[in-house]
């Protein structure tokens, strides 16, 4: 109920309902004082936190945190409405107006063979309107530079990609792997060591790309097992009264191997 006594909303307007009501005078005091820049910790946190709940496979969890990433959209529009410069059915009409935009092979006449060429479509189109615009940025300029080094750089490959920059097949991609391995195994000092780490880093996303594996879910869940094995064989040494610490090379990889 609204602070009057009539009820919110139903569906998908409840919540910029109740963001407008936090907001106005006579509101929640945190809320009225919240800005985009105090609200951006939030926003990761909440991105996260989704992240999280699509990796357990929880329904209930990712409705929930859906949910409170909407509330982080609600904020936003509503305090640029409070001066005058969007709203909330402004952001929406925008949005859609862009998908209908870039999806001729729905809303059009034209006509697509896969999901690859999808994206190649929407990143061309991208380039002709941003020329409309005046802009001559590059396709990986658009690429926020605020990710995780990880994602940015498997975003940057992949808006190269789209524009016909990219190996020819994973085998090709794996020689690049094994190329930039010796590079790094040959380097003679510590500047060299990071650059040449770097590259090979960067390569090893090239060749999860080129195989179609996200390697920020393949090295989530590499760390999972980790994780998992090490707390077992950790276990396993607490009940000998033993700690990594007490153990030579050898016995740490015997133990090591009798946990998996």
């Amino acid at each position: 109920m609204t602070g009057d006594g009539k009820p919110f909303e139903d569906g998908i307007g409840a919540i910029f309902e109740v963001v407008h009501r936090l907001r106005a005078p006579g509101g929640c005091p945190w809320d009225r004082e919240q800005t985009h820049e105090s609200l951006r910790q939030y926003l990761l946190e909440e991105t996260y936190e989704l992240l999280e709940a699509i990796d357990a496979g929880d329904d209930a969890k990712m409705r929930e945190e859906l949910g409170d990433l909407l509330l982080q959209v609600a904020m936003h529009a509503e305090i640029a409405a409070e001066t005058g410069r969007f709203d909330a059915a402004q952001v929406s009409e925008a949005a859609a107006a862009k998908m209908v935009k870039r999806h001729p092979h729905v809303f059009g006449d034209r006509s697509v063979a896969d999901a690859d060429e999808v994206l190649r479509n929407w990143e061309h189109q991208k380039i002709r309107e941003a020329r409309e615009a005046g802009s001559e940025e590059s396709v990986v300029d658009r690429v926020p530079s605020t990710l995780p080094a990880l994602a940015w750089t498997l975003g940057l490959q992949k808006r190269a990609a789209r524009v016909g920059f990219d190996f020819a097949s994973p085998a090709d991609a794996a020689g690049a792997v094994g190329e930039e391995a010796r590079e790094l195994a040959e380097a003679t000092d510590r500047g060299r060591a990071f650059e040449e780490l770097g590259d090979l880093l960067f390569s090893v996303v090239s060749l999860a790309r080129t195989l179609k594996v996200n390697p920020e879910d393949a090295l989530r869940v590499a760390g999972q097992r980790f994780r998992k094995r090490f707390a077992a064989a950790e276990s396993s040494l607490r009940r000998q009264g033993k700690s990594f610490s007490d153990l030579n090379a050898d016995e740490i990889l015997e133990t090591w191997e009798k946990t998996k």
